[in-house]
């Protein structure tokens, strides 16, 4: 599923347009960007936790000149799933 279609899923759900859903819809990640964006974790209840994670630096190398270089640490953003998706999606 896109986001295209989550906007007209949720838009049919709720019995609403496509226009409102979709304001709903970017708000919701909105506001989850602008969460992990300030270092704090979203932890939706039976859902997931979205969280930053921080990644060490290490050594790598170029892969078209095989040169070594080092990579920087940096953060990148991590889901865990909840309980309740995790039952979901296995049954």
């Amino acid at each position: 599923m896109r986001k295209p279609e989550l906007i007209a899923a949720v838009a049919k759900q709720n019995g609403i347009s496509e226009a409102k859903a979709s304001v709903i819809v970017n708000s919701v990640f909105d506001t989850i960007t602008a969460t992990l964006a300030e270092g704090d974790e979203v932890a939706l209840s039976g859902f997931g936790t979205f969280r930053v994670a921080t990644r060490a630096g290490r050594a790598g190398h170029n892969p078209q000149t095989g040169a070594p270089m080092r990579i920087a640490p940096g953060k990148t953003p991590r889901f865990t799933a909840g309980a309740h998706l995790k039952r979901a999606v296995n049954s």
